[in-house]
């Protein structure tokens, strides 16, 4: 499975966002999709976790700190999963990762495949 993220980029406090996740090789209807974020030097086990779908679009899941602010979802014909990020603040500078696994979880090792990144720059 390959996974390429992008529309990561520079945004002013209180703007937005919209990153795109798009997967190639198998991937199975069962499959889930995550979102994480980590700052650098983290390991890809102290990711944050951030969203979760599954690819028929059901089963959304956030991270409480950040769900009213963040909406993930999920194109399985195109094979695309979104994350729109609302009123952004500087603490959500991090690189985003897209993630997809079998098991629809919290944590990082709950997912097999990763991508490499998308990097997310809040100024103040």
């Amino acid at each position: 499975v390959q996974l390429v993220e992008s529309g990561g980029g520079l945004v002013q406090t209180g703007g937005s966002l919209r990153l795109s996740c798009a997967a190639s090789g198998r991937t199975f209807s069962t499959d889930s999709m995550a979102w994480f974020r980590a700052t650098s030097g983290k390991k890809r086990e102290e990711r944050e976790f951030v969203a979760s779908i599954g690819w028929d679009g059901v089963n959304a899941d956030y991270a409480e700190s950040m769900k009213r602010r963040v909406t993930i979802s999920s194109d399985k014909a195109k094979r695309m999963v979104y994350l729109q990020m609302t009123s952004l603040r500087p603490e959500d500078t991090a690189v985003y990762y897209c993630a997809v696994g079998l098991r629809q979880g919290w944590t990082p090792a709950d997912y097999d495949f990763w991508g490499q990144g998308t990097q997310v720059t809040v100024s103040s």
